[in-house]
């Protein structure tokens, strides 16, 4: 158990590295791999406060549960941040091609409901997905319990505040960023998007 902490404390700050250079990679921008990374501390949040109401230590196995979390949060950020992209690379798609105006605020503004709507359902569907396999295990009591109990708990308390993040906050930073590069005349199409077209 002792050893097994000590590898985690290295693990952690590796694995949270990984996942940041990852999606550079992905975004080609260090300030939106920044924004989708936020998702990892909120995410951290519930599952702390979880954690701490069911009185479990930080044991191999919740530490376990919080990477597996990071992951779910993270990939839940970068699918909202793919969409708000989306909805803004059409507006400035067309204007490229002649068919509208430049681009003003009020896109912006439109483009970041649009996408935050359209991902609405489906982050509300993983979650409740992720919920119903994870929930049953917080009331088993057979063999292995004792471990499944810590590793879900964070993800369960993780999921919930990851959800409001990405909900809320990811589109409020996607706009304040998109309007400070539209004042600062650097506003064009995400390279991101044009990554995921590819794939």
């Amino acid at each position: 158990q002792v050893r097994a902490k000590k590898r985690l404390e290295i693990l952690m700050p590796v694995v949270l590295l990984i996942i940041f250079v990852m999606l550079y990679f992905t975004t080609n921008d260090f300030t939106e791999a920044f924004v989708v990374m936020l998702s990892v501390p909120f995410a951290l949040i519930g599952g702390v406060y979880l954690t701490y109401l069911l009185g479990y230590n930080f044991s191999v196995a919740v530490w376990v549960g919080f990477i597996a979390l990071y992951g779910v949060a993270v990939q839940t950020g970068v699918v909202m941040v793919v969409y708000l992209h989306e909805a803004l690379d059409r507006k400035i798609h067309a204007f490229e091609e002649g068919k509208r105006g430049p681009i003003v605020l009020r896109d912006i503004y439109d483009a970041t409901v649009e996408g935050a709507v359209l991902r609405l359902r489906p982050k509300v569907m993983t979650v409740s997905t992720a919920m119903i396999g994870l929930i049953p295990i917080m009331w088993s009591a057979g063999t292995g319990a004792d471990v499944m109990k810590p590793l879900a708990a964070p993800m369960i308390g993780g999921l919930i505040t990851s959800t409001i993040h990405v909900l809320v906050v990811t589109p409020i930073l996607f706009s304040y960023m998109k309007e400070h590069a539209l004042r600062k005349a650097k506003l064009k199409k995400s390279q991101m998007a044009e990554w995921v077209k590819e794939g």
